[in-house]
């Protein structure tokens, strides 16, 4: 038998690649037609015609549109962002300027809703069809069923406007001891932990489930193996496979969900930078966020992939 992993890690890279390079098709298309002159909008409604003009091609809005596709993918691929049409400052500074932010509260999410989330699974499914069982799922599926722009309003007016026990908004540069850094990350990091941990306790528990089902456990249990040996040492390493493809599923919820938990909270991460140069019609800083934004998430996918080739010994194997 040969090592098939350096042949499946390449293949998977590979197709990460040729993704990433169709999303940024995508991503150039759609933002060049949002509607409006990123020049006009720069200068003004008073700017002049020749002034337009001269602006769109400093710019080089007025190239075609292969042409400037070309010349933004060679800059994303040298590390060349561009400049922000908004404000004169090179989009790598900005994003550099927030790019830590956004990681530190995707950092401190992860770290409590992943763990949170296997027990609760892991639980669920040794205890399926009992009273712990169906508490988690109720408790689960309510949390799935609530949005979190609806859990960060509720959150904002139960513990900053009724009790008044934490800031409404996320001013980090106010952060001076750890009891500062508990009140500012208190509602962002519930508002995203909620959605996240009920999307993987659910995916955990239905893939333990299926291995629980298998034959090789059920021979384990005839053997007189007791359940949290059953569980541990047969069910679960043949469930990482499943589980890290739904963490990472999950974890990319970040990617979405953070922009409306930036925005209502007024946190300075990625994500309500992009919602910013949406409506200032940055270009260069929308494609640039909306690129990360994918990375990350074809990285996320890619690291599962990886996690069910490494534990998978069918698949470590030829």
């Amino acid at each position: 038998m040969r090592n098939a992993i350096p042949v499946l890690v390449l293949g998977r890279l590979s197709s990460s690649l040729v993704t990433l390079f169709l999303v940024s098709l995508v991503i150039f298309a759609i933002t060049s037609m949002l509607p409006g002159d990123t020049a006009q909008l720069i200068l003004g409604q008073f700017a002049t015609p020749d002034q337009v003009a001269a602006l769109r091609t400093e710019l080089g809005l007025d190239q075609p549109a292969l042409l400037r596709y070309w010349h933004w993918l060679s800059g994303f691929m040298t590390g060349n962002l561009g400049m922000s049409a908004s404000n004169g400052v090179s989009v790598t500074q900005l994003m550099s300027d927030r790019l830590p932010n956004s990681l530190l509260l995707a950092a401190i999410t992860t770290a409590i809703s992943v763990p949170l989330a296997l027990i609760m699974g892991i639980t669920a499914a040794m205890r399926r069809g009992g009273a712990v069982d169906r508490v988690l799922n109720l408790v689960t599926l309510s949390m799935v069923a609530v949005p979190e722009f609806l859990v960060a309003t509720l959150a904002v007016l139960l513990f900053a406007v009724k009790l008044d026990w934490l800031p409404a908004l996320s001013y980090v540069s106010t952060v001076e001891s750890f009891g500062d850094f508990m009140k500012i990350y208190a509602m962002p990091v519930l508002t995203l932990c909620c959605v996240l941990i009920a999307q993987m306790a659910r995916m955990t528990r239905a893939a333990l489930i299926d291995q629980l089902d298998s034959a090789y456990v059920e021979m384990a249990r005839l053997k007189g193996v007791p359940p949290m040996r059953r569980v541990l040492r047969h069910a679960l390493p043949n469930a990482v496979g499943p589980i890290a493809n739904a963490v990472a599923l999950s974890l990319s919820y970040l990617l979405g969900g953070v922009i409306i938990v930036e925005t209502i909270f007024n946190y300075p991460g990625i994500a309500s930078l992009m919602v910013d140069a949406v409506s200032n019609r940055d270009l260069a800083l929308v494609q640039a966020c909306a690129m990360l934004f994918c990375s990350a998430y074809l990285v996320l996918v890619m690291m599962a992939d990886l996690c069910a080739i490494l534990s998978n010994p069918r698949l470590r194997n030829r």
